[in-house]
């Protein structure tokens, strides 16, 4: 069944070319804003719809960005007009767009040294992205790309719980979203921004029953204290994998 979101945006995107980059104008337009409020505007990205309901880890981020929106679309656009199924141009859109570039190197490298491969039983973390993408699933706090005066919204300005339309998808799409998923998953919250606001979440009992790592660093290259960050959680953070690993998660 296709998603409701793709169907009503499909007409739109029916009309975007491949044959050059995707830019700005193409995509922050009136034809895939979703919603509105002061500065803030979500728009519509083809890459956080499906859910892999059997997922054994979540990773969350604050939401998408614009680099990874535009490689969500230039792989829809392609896989759509190589005449691939609407469902198949979503999940190749989702495969495409995930923390690509760097910033998937620093993830894999954490994910590997926490234990994650030898909890799952693979050879390694890159095989979440490869063979064993059957054990994971991605999503942010705020699922479709958020732009603040056209700029990636990093989380802060405003805090998620000040803004009515940003808390509405933090506080009910994505507890709805992570209770479709069968526990225990192993959820993994990047940064401080996406943890505040899950321990929120766990606060007023909203989240179901998965494990959630908490202190992981966010990988982006961006984060320049990550790798002490790291250094200072590593030993509770492969202890919590361990725990959940053997079923006391």
């Amino acid at each position: 069944m296709l998603h409701t979101s793709i169907q009503h945006f499909l007409p739109f995107i029916g009309t975007l070319s491949n044959d050059r980059p995707l830019t700005k104008q193409d995509l922050l337009t009136a034809s895939l804003l979703m919603e509105k409020s002061g500065d803030i505007r979500v728009y519509y990205a083809p890459h956080n719809d499906s859910i892999n309901k059997a997922a054994k880890i979540v990773i969350v981020g604050i939401t998408p960005g614009w680099r990874q929106m535009k490689i969500a679309f230039e792989q829809f656009v392609d896989s759509l007009s190589s005449g691939d199924t609407v469902e198949t141009c979503l999940n190749e859109a989702k495969q495409a767009a995930r923390f690509a570039g760097s910033m998937r190197k620093n993830l894999l490298h954490m994910l590997d040294e926490c234990g994650i491969p030898n909890a799952l039983g693979i050879p390694s973390s890159a095989d979440l992205f490869g063979n064993s993408r059957n054990f994971l699933h991605t999503t942010s706090i705020i699922k479709y790309p958020v732009f603040i005066k056209g700029k990636n919204y990093t989380g802060h300005q405003p805090p998620i719980h000040r803004s009515a339309l940003l808390k509405h998808y933090a506080y009910n799409i994505f507890p709805d979203e992570l209770a479709q998923i069968h526990p225990p998953a192993l959820v993994i919250p990047l940064g401080k921004t996406v943890e505040q606001t899950i321990v929120r979440l766990a606060e007023e009992q909203m989240l179901p029953n998965h494990t959630y790592l908490t202190g992981f660093p966010h990988p982006s290259g961006a984060n320049g204290h990550r790798v002490r960050q790291f250094q200072q959680q590593k030993q509770q953070l492969q202890e919590k994998v361990r725990a959940w690993a053997g079923g006391g998660g």
